[in-house]
């Protein structure tokens, strides 16, 4: 983080500051590993629970930008970003997330989820806008060498782990970095980050509630909540919250500094996952984390190279 701050001009405070919303960034958005595992647990349809949590983050969008008196764009650019990261920012993943849910541990999933940045890297390398260099192979060798950890059947990691579910996992990861990459290649449309979501969430309605009512996966509000109910709220919430701050956080600190939350959002959702779910893993599952967070570090952009980027887009 040091060599960061310097390129970027940081005090020490401000450092320390920014490293205190790192660490409360990740211990949030880990804890929505095992409040996912918690919603599917009393037998909810995956596209019922989607469409819930898109109605939550429809709500809470829609505040924030009366609160801001921002109006929702229409023109054709920002209707396709809608789409775009509806499908596979939110309804695709989603969907997947809660369906391997049932089967897989929530530290496994917490675990599968740092792979996202290597996945981001091959597809970027595939968009030319990333150039290949051996330092970031040594990190996709890390990457696979923790995965495969994970998928060889014969490997005893403390918890059951179906690797065919642990694989189909992996495609959530795929479409989060595929989401980064089309921001990074094509853009937002110029929607700041709260009109963005808040259009996404609204066409995730429109793709999901068709899909809800033919699969008669409908979820009626109880009160008081039961435990999964209370669990799909509060992980739809602390996302919200936490996606801000970490926007807040890569216009203040730069992308390098914030996307180290990657380390934490992995690490805490094992601690949330042994806390609360009392799940207990083999001291396997820590060597493939540390080949995970080595890959991580190997993968990641240089701080020169992403402020270079960082400054020409201010500069348009």
């Amino acid at each position: 983080m040091t060599e960061q701050a310097d390129h970027l001009g940081l005090s020490r405070r401000e450092v320390l500051l920014f490293s205190l919303f790192l660490v409360l960034m990740g211990a949030g958005w880990g804890a929505t590993q095992p409040m996912t595992k918690i919603a599917v647990s009393t037998g909810y349809g995956y596209f019922g629970l989607v469409f819930w949590q898109q109605v939550l983050g429809a709500a809470l969008m829609l505040v924030i930008c009366l609160l801001r008196r921002t109006k929702l764009p229409l023109h054709a650019g920002a209707l396709r970003a809608y789409l775009v990261i509806a499908l596979i920012g939110t309804v695709l993943p989603n969907t997947l997330s809660y369906q391997t849910a049932v089967f897989l541990p929530a530290g496994v999933m917490s675990l599968l989820l740092s792979v996202i940045p290597m996945f981001a890297f091959v597809i970027a390398l595939l968009l030319r806008t990333e150039r290949f260099a051996l330092r970031r192979l040594a990190g996709l060798a890390f990457g696979l060498v923790g995965v495969l950890i994970i998928l060889i059947p014969s490997v005893d990691l403390g918890e059951p782990v179906p690797v065919g579910w642990a694989a189909v996992y992996l495609l959530v990861a795929l479409f989060y970095a595929f989401e980064g990459n089309y921001v990074a290649r094509w853009g937002v449309a110029g929607l700041d980050p709260f009109q963005l979501m808040l259009g996404a969430a609204l066409v995730g309605l429109a793709v999901i509630t068709p899909l809800m009512l033919v699969s008669g996966q409908t979820i009626t509000p109880q009160w008081p909540m039961p435990a999964a109910q209370s669990a799909l709220v509060a992980s739809s919430v602390i996302h919200v919250i936490v996606y801000a701050s970490y926007v807040w956080l890569v216009g203040r600190a730069g992308a390098v500094f914030a996307v180290q939350v990657s380390y934490m959002v992995t690490g805490f959702g094992l601690f949330w996952a042994w806390l609360i779910l009392n799940e207990a893993f083999s001291l396997l599952i820590f060597v493939s984390l540390a080949a995970m967070f080595t890959g991580m570090y190997l993968v990641q952009p240089r701080p020169k190279a992403v402020l270079a980027a960082h400054d020409a887009i201010d500069d348009k």
